[in-house]
């Protein structure tokens, strides 16, 4: 029989899946010893009864009366008693922490006649009207749906009437009438009475907290913290202690470390005379919690003594809620405490310097999202005023400089000392430049994925995606937001942790763990900060403990030095489009344009001496480390100018009656030919190489003649060839044979024998299921998960996460957008069948992933579970996917047992 109710001395911390985290700890500290109130959980299998039918389970009302019985016979009072009644707190209690995301109720079981109870004496009964009043208003808004605004508005209206600020201040007399305010506001906006009935009180309360599950900001908090919507919420009923009993009361919150740099000692704060809720809600300065030693010392010393007790016991920061009652100390909640990414570092390194845990427990107790956060530059103050825009964060990081308009612009200014944000409607490859030179980028459209998020992660640029606040103006050089202009040359403030844009500059402070892996990464000398130190031993033990490698994807030779400094074991991903950019645009044209085999040889010829140079620099940069060059894969007209542009060009002529530029008529027939309705889906990668004759040779003669050049320099070139785009086997044979006749006549004329290994990218649907057949002609696979999401999704991912990515969210479609983390279930299973399939055509395929997911935390762990062999990311995403890869290989060692 399925049991929804348990005492909490019946619980433990193993059972936070049913009796959520508050519950789960409540009873762990009955089972210490330590002064719990007594009382009961809810399970949240009964929350997700009632969240599936819009009842709770029909035993519930049952077991909670018989709980209660026994709770009121352990007290030795009843709820609703008029002498001296028992009363309840109703709380809510996830399995994950949601601190503030759902509902509490205190003060449950006072009426009109038991609040006489319960102040009888003179010396209690300010202390009876201000907990009714307490009851009145949390149950009024609540539970019962009344703006706790209004609440608030009386009660303010009452404090000017007695000019007084707190509420501490008020007499029995002010209370009381307080209390009868507050009940009028409920009839007259719900039409019922305050409920007198404790039963029903309870009832409708705990019927509160389940629906408190699915509130707003629940939800929203849910979404941040990747916590599923189907785990309901516990509800604890507990024994009410009064910190607001008189002075020798209060209530508090302590900490064990500090939770924002995790120093030891007394963190927390104090509230005398004041319930738990109202140090939360900071309805009152608080005092610091060293405070308390003077004020009940006795009652510090034992909270103390508790906290040891509960940081050796849990072997972590605990965070720790308590009341004083009349001087009686009573423990009301206990967790694992929240802490900054510093924190976390430091708390887990001192803890293995202890000997309280190990230094691979330390290692599971930090992460990759929280190494992005050290690594990042931030905001050092508090910023005045509100943002100006909010978009999708898709880059950490704080950047502040002048908005400008386009790339030309940003180097221009860049070039001359100024820093700049670079804002446009959407990035294109030919903003390439600008975003290089920009402190961050900052766009309308667009989402995590798009071409400004992606390069701008690989360069380690701060990026605000997506603003849809603004509309940005290019040719009048300005963008509005909220009313407000912000015209080229205007400061402004991108915080990539939030999304905000504000005006003006808001101080910056640098990252000296950055600085760190920027260094290579070395031992930190005696005056390295804490959390240098910290990171460097535990990068250390991730390093030792991963099967994983770590590449990186990186396009340039300054790109490849950065990656192997912040430690990549090579490159997984080489593009060559963005070689065929800037003052190399005119040879491409001259490529597409071509009359004829002899102009497009010509023309592919004055393209190869300058892919090889790139090669040549690449290949140093990774001496001795695989480099992983995948072919052209855009397709070409991403290389010509704008179609609106040229037109409008050649229109202007035509009105001025100049004569059409003969290039840009040109241009315009070649643009208007190479036209597609879904380009991403048309003329590119693989097809590419097998339409345009001699654009394959060209690219692998670089390739391996920058071998040989690297060779005969004494360098240790290793070379890989990647095939993009791959559907059939028979595609990547025809290339794969091309490619060996150029690399057997390279190395015939140089007289070094040139072994570049050929293999693709599995980036399609098709090709992921039919990876047994492809791996007969690959030697290795390179997951490309950014286009095998946007293919087996039917998703543009440059489109889609802006236009309404963020209503799928909030529906709960999926919890985190599968740009972001792999979707496991979608994408996830046609990884596994491909990893299957391609081992079982041939044991000994290399099997990596390129695409953005290899930077992501959640996603390095499923590819360890999948069985790959590397990761690769953007340079400055290496660290993080170094710790989580160890991370990894420490989660299944413990699965594994």
């Amino acid at each position: 029989m399925v049991r929804y109710v348990y005492d909490f001395p019946e619980g433990g911390r193993d059972m936070a899946d049913l009796l959520g985290g508050k519950g789960a700890n409540l009873a762990e500290m009955v089972r210490m010893g330590l002064p719990v109130p007594p009382g009961f959980t809810i399970t949240t299998e009964a929350c997700r009864v009632f969240l599936a039918t819009g009842e709770p389970p029909a035993e519930l009302d049952r077991e909670v009366a018989a709980h209660l019985a026994a709770l009121e016979r352990a007290t030795g009072r009843r709820l609703g008693q008029v002498d001296d009644p028992l009363l309840v707190s109703v709380r809510s209690g996830g399995r994950f922490s949601m601190p503030g995301m759902m509902e509490t109720i205190l003060d449950i079981g006072l009426g009109d006649l038991s609040v006489l109870g319960l102040g009888k004496s003179p010396e209690r009964e300010r202390f009876a009207w201000d907990s009714y009043r307490r009851l009145v208003q949390m149950f009024g808004s609540t539970v019962m749906g009344v703006d706790s605004a209004l609440f608030e508005d009386v009660l303010a209206d009452i404090k000017r009437q007695n000019e007084v600020e707190d509420d501490s201040a008020l007499d029995t007399c002010e209370l009381i009438r307080t209390v009868e305010a507050f009940k009028d506001l409920i009839r007259e906006r719900t039409g019922e009475e305050f409920p007198q009935d404790p039963a029903e009180q309870l009832r409708r309360a705990v019927l509160a907290v389940f629906t408190s599950w699915n509130g707003e900001r629940a939800r929203l908090y849910r979404r941040r913290e990747h916590i599923a919507d189907d785990l309901g919420t516990a509800v604890t009923v507990q024994t009410m202690v009064f910190g607001n009993h008189g002075a020798d009361s209060g209530s508090g919150v302590a900490f064990t470390r500090d939770p924002a740099t995790g120093r030891a000692g007394v963190y927390g704060d104090y509230l005398p005379e004041a319930q738990g809720e109202d140090v939360v809600a900071g309805i009152r300065n608080t005092v610091p919690l060293t405070d308390l030693e003077r004020l009940a010392p006795a009652a510090y010393e034992e909270l103390r003594a508790h906290m040891r007790r509960l940081e050796s016991h849990y072997r972590d920061l605990c965070d720790i809620e308590f009341t004083i009652e009349r001087g009686r100390l009573w423990m009301l909640q206990t967790r694992v405490g929240k802490r900054t990414a510093q924190a976390a570092f430091d708390i887990a390194a001192q803890l293995a310097d202890e000997g309280v845990i190990t230094m691979a427990e330390a290692l599971r107790r930090v992460s990759g999202e929280g190494l992005a956060r050290l690594m990042s530059p931030r905001f050092s103050t508090a910023a005045e005023g509100g943002p100006i825009a909010r978009g999708i964060p898709a880059s950490p990081g704080a950047a502040v400089g002048a908005a400008v308009f386009d790339a030309a612009e940003a180097v221009r200014r860049s070039a001359a000392g100024e820093q700049v944000v670079l804002v446009r409607q959407e990035t294109t490859p030919d903003d390439l430049p600008g975003m290089v030179a920009a402190q961050a980028v900052l766009t309308s459209r667009g989402g995590k994925t798009s071409h400004a998020a992606v390069v701008a992660r690989g360069m380690g640029k701060v990026c605000v995606c997506g603003a849809a606040e603004l509309v940005v103006d290019p040719v009048a050089r300005c963008f509005t937001a909220q009313e407000v202009t912000v015209r080229e040359g205007t400061v402004i403030s991108v915080d990539g942790f939030t999304g905000e844009v504000r005006l003006g500059a808001v101080p910056l402070a640098d990252s000296a763990v950055l600085g760190y892996f920027e260094a290579g990464g070395r031992a930190p000398g005696e005056g390295a900060q804490q959390d240098v130190r910290d990171v460097h031993r535990l990068m250390q033990q991730a390093d030792e403990v991963r099967r994983l490698e770590v590449r990186a994807n990186a396009d340039t030779p300054e790109d490849a030095a950065r990656a192997r400094r912040f430690g990549a074991q090579g490159i997984g991903l080489c593009r060559t489009e963005h070689m065929f950019l800037g003052e190399r645009r005119p040879l491409v044209e001259a490529m597409i344009l071509a009359h004829g085999d002899a102009e497009r040889e010509e023309a592919l010829a004055a393209l190869l001496p300058l892919q090889r140079q790139d090669f040549i620099g690449i290949l140093a940069a990774m001496d001795g480390l695989p480099v992983t060059i995948r072919l052209l894969d855009p397709p070409l007209h991403e290389f010509l100018p704008d179609r609106t542009a040229l037109a409008v060009r050649l229109a202007r002529q035509e009105a001025l009656g100049e004569a059409p530029d003969a290039r840009d008529v040109e241009l315009l027939a070649a643009v208007e030919r190479m036209h597609e309705e879904n380009p991403m889906l048309g003329l590119r990668g693989v097809r590419l190489g097998l339409v345009v004759p001699g654009l394959v040779a060209m690219q692998v003669r670089a390739v391996a003649e920058a071998v040989v050049a690297r060779e005969k320099a004494g360098g240790d070139p290793r070379a890989e060839i990647m095939v993009p785009l791959v559907d059939a086997v028979e595609e990547l044979r025809l290339v794969r044979e091309e490619a060996h006749r150029v690399l057997s006549a390279v190395s015939g004329e140089a007289g070094v024998a040139v072994a570049c290994p050929v293999g693709t990218m599995i980036e399609l649907p098709r090709a992921a299921l039919t990876a047994g057949r492809i791996a007969r002609e690959a030697e290795f696979f390179s997951f490309g998960t950014n286009d095998l999401t946007q293919t087996t999704w039917g998703f543009s991912r440059d489109d889609v996460e802006a236009a309404f990515f963020s209503v799928y969210l909030d529906k709960g479609v999926f919890p985190v957008s599968p740009f972001e983390t792999i979707d496991r279930e979608g994408v996830g299973r046609l990884v596994r069948i491909a990893v299957a399939e391609g081992r079982a055509a041939r044991p000994d395929l290399k099997i990596g992933v390129c695409g953005e997911h290899g930077g992501d935390p959640e996603s390095v762990h499923f590819f360890h579970e999948a069985g790959l062999d590397y990761v690769s990311c953007s340079p400055f995403r290496v660290p993080i996917a170094r710790l989580e890869a160890g991370r990894a290989a420490l989660e299944d060692r413990r699965e594994r047992g």
